[in-house]
């Protein structure tokens, strides 16, 4: 049984989505649920599910990085986790960081990677005609969003899309796209699970 960590600044409703899945015959489990926020809605609702959950502010280190991961490190020691996931972590990890749990670190990010690394991603596929955007989930290296690529969902683009509703449909599928990646992932198998909304909610 793979111990799982997850890490989150927001809702949290990826990290609710990996909890709720990780039951039964999944060969992971929840350990702990950190974020940068202690204001974060997502520690409640991770401690209504009965996960332990921890919290370092970022704003209490005034920019040095260094020092809020140190923090961070603690409760993640304690944990003893597995695998991280990041999950809406609004953090960009230092290298030394990354590499101290190089493959076992996971996040996803809401775009078709390598296209639109970083933010405003749905905005970007708008802006630039595409017909199709999406989710990828992948490994973390020290290089921002562009580790191995673990899974994608593709999601149409429609007529007279706006950001905020191309990234509400987006949304749905991650929650769909994340679950089937870590529990293929925490049990050893690393090949990329790759959906199409179509396929995992008809009419989106």
């Amino acid at each position: 049984m793979k111990r799982v960590a997850i890490l989150i600044s927001g809702g949290g409703s990826n990290m609710i989505r990996l909890v709720e899945d990780m039951q039964g015959d999944h060969p992971g489990r929840a350990v702990l649920v950190a974020s940068n926020d202690p204001a974060a809605a997502g520690l409640g609702k991770a401690a209504a599910m009965g996960v332990p959950t921890a919290s370092v502010d970022h704003r209490a280190f005034k920019g040095d990085r260094e020092g809020f991961e140190a923090a961070l490190l603690q409760p993640l020691l304690d944990a003893r986790p597995d695998i991280i996931c990041l999950a809406g972590f609004m953090r960009i990890l230092t290298p030394g960081f990354v590499q101290r749990f190089a493959g076992r670190m996971i996040n996803i990010h809401p775009s078709l990677l390598p296209k639109y690394p970083g933010l405003h991603t749905h905005a970007r596929a708008i802006e630039a005609g595409d017909a199709e955007a999406g989710a990828t989930v992948h490994e973390v290296t020290p290089d921002l969003d562009s580790g191995p690529m673990l899974g994608q969902v593709r999601v149409p683009v429609l007529p007279g899309d706006t950001s905020e509703a191309l990234a509400a449909r987006v949304l749905v599928q991650e929650h769909r796209l994340y679950p089937a990646v870590l529990r293929r992932y925490a049990a050893g198998d690393r090949s990329p699970v790759l959906l199409t909304a179509t396929e995992l909610h008809p009419g989106i």
